[in-house]
């Protein structure tokens, strides 16, 4: 799968200055098409209705974690093969190694910077 710019992305966050943030990067590096949820269960939502090209997610939220959504979005056939990138705060061995478990297809440790971004993206849609 190669990357495109023109993609539509679906940035998960509870916290609106994180997706602004996200937002903001993403433009940076070329993405336009970035969509936005505050939680897991609007994600999900929002996935059932637009094929996205990436989904950026927040490890802890509230109802539905990050953690939850990656699981749920695994266990989709029509989700499933969605590329699944982590962002946390928390650089937790075990976290990572969950996420990892539950198939997800990258993971970021905040604080982070475009390049990060970037090459986190990158690596995704190489493999």
């Amino acid at each position: 799968m190669s990357l495109d710019p023109s993609m539509p992305i679906l940035v998960v966050d509870d916290y609106k200055t994180m997706i602004r943030i996200i937002r903001n990067l993403l433009k940076q590096l070329g993405f336009e098409d970035v969509d936005e949820a505050a939680d897991g269960t609007e994600a999900l939502g929002k996935m059932k209705e637009r094929g996205y090209g990436l989904v950026i997610s927040d490890w802890n939220m509230e109802p539905m974690t990050g953690y939850e959504l990656l699981q749920r979005v695994r266990s989709d056939d029509a989700l499933s093969a969605i590329p699944f990138i982590m962002v946390t705060a928390e650089a937790k061995s075990e976290n990572v190694i969950a996420a990892k478990k539950a198939g997800v297809s990258n993971y970021i440790v905040k604080p982070f910077n475009a390049q990060t971004l970037k090459g986190k993206i990158e690596s995704v849609f190489q493999a």
